[in-house]
């Protein structure tokens, strides 16, 4: 009996443990208080940040107004850059254009500056027929023969003016002309006569004229020769005689 009496004296007597009374927290609550310290010191160190940035000379609205003045900047430098762009495209096709009107100019005025010395030639030609040295001149003569490199490698342009005087005066003469050309390749020499007998141009070497005739054509040789020497025979037609000889003045 005494030794419960003592078991019930300890337990709720003086000597009996401390007993705690915890209030319990809802797991939600303890969550959303913790977000809010999170937020608050997240805040707060923004804002210290923010603070200290201004504290050394460094503010946030003013480097966005710098930001977006240079921006606008940015936007009008290629406003006025495309405008020049586009004033440039128009001086450069200005200029082409009249790079081609000056390269047309000029064409114009060469194939002028040609066709004024056919007319001085032809006027000299004329004056000749009518002088009293013509009259007693041969029936048929070369007033010029010429042969000169054309643009591509092998052919040559050759130029011939044939004049009838005297005698033959106000008749019509008929016949051919032919080249007879002197090559050189490899220190060997050979001779080829113009028109060949497979040559579709023949047609371009026969004459047929009263008083004076122009013959302007191109010949082809193999590009790796060296014309030596061009000889201009004439034949009338019906005839194998040749009526006239001229070797050409090389240019």
């Amino acid at each position: 009996m005494a030794g419960r009496f003592r078991k019930l004296r300890q337990r709720f007597g003086i000597a009996a443990p401390t007993v705690a009374v915890r209030t319990q927290i809802p797991w939600y609550l303890r969550w959303l208080g913790l977000a809010v310290m999170l937020a608050f010191s997240a805040a707060l160190a923004l804002w210290m940040y923010d603070a200290g940035r201004r504290f050394a000379g460094f503010d946030r609205s003013e480097v966005e107004q710098e930001m977006n003045a240079s921006r606008s900047e940015l936007a009008k430098l290629r406003e006025e850059q495309g405008r020049l762009r586009a004033v440039s495209d128009a001086a450069d096709s200005k200029v082409s254009i009249e790079r081609t009107t000056q390269l047309k100019l000029a064409q114009q005025l060469k194939a002028m500056e040609q066709e004024n010395a056919r007319l001085r030639e032809e006027l000299a030609i004329f004056e000749s027929m009518l002088s009293s040295d013509t009259a007693s001149a041969a029936p048929l003569s070369v007033l010029r023969f010429k042969v000169e490199p054309d643009v591509l490698p092998g052919e040559y342009r050759y130029r011939v003016m044939l004049l009838a005087a005297g005698a033959r005066r106000g008749k019509e003469f008929q016949g051919r002309l032919e080249l007879v050309v002197g090559l050189t390749e490899d220190s060997r020499s050979a001779m080829i006569t113009v028109p060949g007998t497979e040559d579709a141009d023949a047609a371009n070497f026969r004459l047929g004229f009263k008083h004076f005739q122009r013959i302007d054509g191109i010949f082809r040789v193999n590009p790796k020769a060296r014309v030596a020497s061009v000889q201009l025979r004439v034949y009338e037609t019906g005839s194998t005689e040749t009526k006239v000889i001229q070797n050409a003045t090389l240019q």
